[in-house]
């Protein structure tokens, strides 16, 4: 699976985010802790800064190549701060049928919406799922598809799903996008593991889910992933450990180490500034973060400098 980054507080460098940490998320393309395979398929990131022209807007970078081998990234990333950040690395199968070009590079950003988009997962047949799906989709969203991925399409269905932007309206559409993909598998007869572990990003707010269907597209899959993961690659019980998997999550504060770069600590949440989703952590011994476990919506929001964070059980 791909590795996702997302991040709300001060105003920070992106390099002691996507470059410095000894897990940062550069690093994850070449060397993952928690999968086997090299992340190869382009990456890119989304980041808003009061010092950019339109701090409204973000800066949107994306490029088809690892992550590692881009030479713009130790020029454009050090140069930048954001208070809100999302980042990713792709996976993609290592076949002519995977298409690595920049419309395929997440984040994806669309017009007539705050949210961005990146994903750790896989929705099999998702082509052939759109004669059950493409009836809930909006013309406004599907105009605005440039590529060829699963993840642009989920993010179609999901804005054409979101009656508002509160909490509640993103957790309900959540759950209405998943009973869709479950029922339309169903009728289509094409049953598949689904990973839907992704970040739902606005200037101050992330939103943090982790979801999916098991292999016969059951929405409440069971295991016990790092029993499941000792399976090895290539076994259906490693492919729903996968799944089963949790994220990770710091909600802590800035903790000054030179001029150039900054560290995260956790701390209570009535002392936080900062909020990190991720697929992975960033640094090595993990501690100081917990986990969103599957099955799990966490909401993060950056009020008045501080952090506020609920996570909720999903309905599906």
């Amino acid at each position: 699976m791909c590795r996702v980054l997302a991040y709300i507080g001060p105003e920070t460098p992106l390099e002691s985010l996507l470059l410095t940490p000894s897990n940062s998320l550069v690093n994850q393309a070449l060397d993952p802790e928690h999968y086997p395979d090299l992340q190869l398929a382009g990456w890119g990131f989304a980041a808003w800064s009061e010092h950019l022209l339109k701090p409204e807007d973000p800066f949107h970078y994306r490029r088809p190549m690892a992550a590692f081998y881009d030479d713009n990234a130790p020029h454009i990333v050090p140069s930048l701060r954001a208070n809100t950040m999302l980042a990713h690395v792709r996976a993609a199968s290592y076949d002519s049928a995977a298409v690595i070009v920049d419309e395929n590079c997440h984040p994806f950003a669309f017009d007539e919406t705050p949210w961005v988009i990146a994903q750790n997962g896989d929705l099999p047949h998702w082509m052939l799922l759109q004669r059950e799906l493409l009836q809930h989709c909006e013309d406004r969203y599907l105009a605005q598809m440039r590529g060829t991925t699963d993840t642009e399409f989920l993010y179609v269905l999901l804005l054409s799903l979101l009656d508002g932007d509160t909490d509640k309206d993103v957790q309900r559409a959540i759950e209405e996008m998943v009973g869709l993909i479950a029922q339309a598998m169903k009728d289509l007869d094409l049953p598949a593991l689904t990973k839907l572990k992704m970040a739902l990003v606005s200037p101050h707010r992330i939103i943090g889910v982790n979801v999916g269907l098991g292999h016969q597209g059951e929405t409440h899959p069971a295991g016990d992933w790092k029993t499941l993961r000792e399976s090895g690659p290539g076994t259906d019980d490693f492919a729903l450990s996968m799944l089963l998997e949790p994220m990770y999550l710091l909600v802590g504060r800035h903790v000054p180490r030179d001029d150039t770069a900054y560290d995260f600590e956790a701390c209570d949440e009535d002392e936080a500034t900062a909020a990190i989703f991720a697929s992975e952590a960033l640094t090595e011994d993990a501690d100081g973060w917990s986990h969103v476990e599957f099955g799990q919506i966490v909401f993060l929001e950056r009020t008045d400098g501080r952090i506020t964070r609920t996570v909720n059980t999903l309905s599906v």
